[in-house]
């Protein structure tokens, strides 16, 4: 495999704090072909895309196999990101994703696993009213993932970590993993995250999540940039 494609946004965060220009890319929830990759790379210019791996309701989603696949073919930079449900155990959650999120080749398709820590609308899968508990959760989450030699990053907004933690100040015990962090003004800039949207202990973002919501190229993705 191209060595190209092993690199993950964990390590290209490093290498880019001190370019002028912003590397932008998407984060997707449905699957995408190759040619939708190549419109958004002539058309937006992006350079890698994040997919869900894992749903709220609790199963692999294994339309990011395919998603990413076509992404690397297309020459793009493969993430995903892990929705999780507190119904399931997060060892359980660890060991499903890791064994499934592999091409045909028993190969990783993806660099860095975002765990997605906002509201979760399904019932039986939300996050508790336990604030204590759910840090608790999300610490043996990432833990059970690094237990595979998996990286891992945090995807979550100041509104969402204060209120799944109770304070955007809360469970700060994941500064050595990077975070991944929404905020829909559309700058891809992290002038907003030094100017009070900090949470979580994190001195310094990787990513920003600046557009959501949005059709591309007949695509619907969020907006990217680091």
């Amino acid at each position: 495999m191209n060595k190209k494609f092993l690199l993950s946004l964990f390590l290209l965060v490093a290498l880019s704090i001190n370019s002028a220009n912003a590397v932008i890319g998407v984060d997707v929830s449905d699957s995408i072909d190759e040619d939708t990759f190549n419109c958004l790379i002539d058309n937006y210019g992006i350079q890698f895309v994040i997919s869900r791996g894992y749903q709220s309701i609790g199963n692999v989603d294994y339309n990011a196999i395919d998603t990413n696949l076509n992404g690397r073919s297309a020459g793009l930079i493969t993430d995903v990101y892990l929705f999780p449900c507190l119904a399931v155990d997060p060892s359980q959650i660890a060991s499903d994703f890791v064994s499934s999120m592999v091409d045909g080749n028993g190969n990783d398709v993806y660099g860095t696993v975002w765990i997605d820590v906002e509201y979760n609308p399904s019932s039986t899968c939300a996050w508790s009213s336990d604030i204590d508990y759910n840090c608790s959760f999300l610490s043996n989450l990432v833990s059970s993932l690094q237990s595979y030699g998996k990286l891992v990053g945090i995807y979550s907004s100041q509104y969402q970590w204060s209120t799944i933690f109770g304070d955007e100040g809360n469970c700060p015990y994941f500064t050595s993993i990077p975070i991944w962090y929404a905020h829909y003004d559309g700058s891809a800039s992290f002038d907003d995250w030094y100017n009070g949207l900090s949470f979580g202990g994190w001195s310094d973002p990787a990513i920003k999540q600046y557009d959501g919501d949005e059709t591309a190229c007949g695509a619907g993705v969020d907006f990217n940039f680091y």
